[in-house]
């Protein structure tokens, strides 16, 4: 345990039955990092609400303590807030980079783990307030994508949500990649994925290839939102040309935020707190996607006090600082 100016961190060791025998084979016991507030220590008959935190793709959960030059990492800014709540670091790191934070057959059931596991460890753990009214989930990029989705699938368990720059608007996020994609297979690797994954993992540096993180990302989306049973994935789109699949792209729309908050709107407008930002700069056009998906909040009938919308300077990378914003947020209204 660590010892900070307003509040302590703790490393611990889950082991999830949801994890047990994943198909990528990844490990089931996994770090998870508590922050507790100082008034924790202070105060031993109060108890506090909690927000989880989820990391982007290729990320994990001890990535949060990485230090870098000039900046100060997210637990050193929270550090500088009277965060009066417990932080949760989760971990999804996977053998494709990520998960969504959603249950597949090809990659592991990370929904089930992130709201019954995770959540039901710290619940044993902590002196929590137990109940979904004073829980939120908040990430960036996939990490983003993960909070949306868990809020409004799981309002039982979730009851306010931030999202960074969250993987929303697919016809707009994704489909510019797919003709990419299809050109780097068939110049690369024979139109084959399973040659892009034999060179990717044959002992060369990782991501030294001008293309490794288009072709990376695209399988790992595709594991997750059009998944096949034997453990491998539907692509949505022809490798010899680029041309989207209609019946596979319609198990990736099934999975946008866009079109889950059209459908969902009674868990939103049960929420008791809403973020949503990006930078106005996204590379990967996700500040469109965050507009969208402001919009769809909007029209399921949330406004005022719960919702707060903001288009930020910057792109996609190095917005880790807009964290503890959000963190902030939550908590407070988490605690009402």
């Amino acid at each position: 345990m660590t010892l900070l100016g307003h509040g302590r961190w703790e490393e611990l060791t889950l082991e999830s039955e949801a994890l047990r025998g994943n198909a990528l084979g990844d490990p089931w016991e996994r770090p998870l990092y508590v922050r507790t507030p100082l008034s924790y220590e202070l105060h031993p008959e109060r108890r506090f609400p909690t927000v989880y935190v989820l990391h982007a793709m290729t990320s994990q959960a001890r990535a949060w303590f990485n230090v870098a030059p000039f900046q100060r990492n997210v637990p050193e800014q929270l550090d500088g807030l009277d965060l009066e709540a417990i932080v949760v670091l989760v971990d999804g790191w996977t053998a494709l980079g990520g998960s969504q934070w959603i249950d597949s057959p090809a990659i592991g059931r990370y929904g089930t783990y992130l709201c019954e596991d995770v959540v039901g460890f710290v619940d044993e753990r902590f002196r929590t307030l137990p109940e979904a009214a004073h829980r939120g989930v908040a990430g960036r990029s996939s990490g983003g994508y993960g909070a949306m989705v868990s809020a409004m699938l799981r309002p039982d368990v979730f009851g306010g949500f931030a999202t960074h720059a969250g993987d929303a608007l697919f016809d707009v996020a994704y489909v510019p990649e797919f003709g990419e994609a299809a050109q780097a297979l068939r110049n690369g690797y024979d139109g084959s994925f399973e040659r892009f994954w034999d060179d990717f993992s044959s002992g060369r540096p990782v991501f030294t290839g001008s293309t490794d993180p288009l072709l990376a990302n695209v399988y790992a989306m595709a594991a997750a939102y059009s998944p096949r049973p034997d453990g491998g994935a539907d692509l949505p789109f022809r490798v010899e040309t680029g041309e989207l699949v209609p019946a596979v792209w319609e198990r990736w729309l099934a999975h946008d935020p866009v079109r889950l908050a059209r459908e969902h709107g009674e868990a939103l407008r049960a929420a008791r707190a809403i973020w949503i930002d990006a930078g106005r700069s996204d590379e990967y056009r996700l500040d469109l996607a965050a507009t969208a998906f402001h919009d769809a909040v909007r029209e399921a009938g949330v406004s005022g006090h719960t919702l707060h919308f903001e288009l930020h300077e910057g792109g996609h990378r190095g917005t880790n600082w807009r964290l503890p914003l959000s963190l902030a947020f939550l908590a407070e209204r988490l605690a009402e």
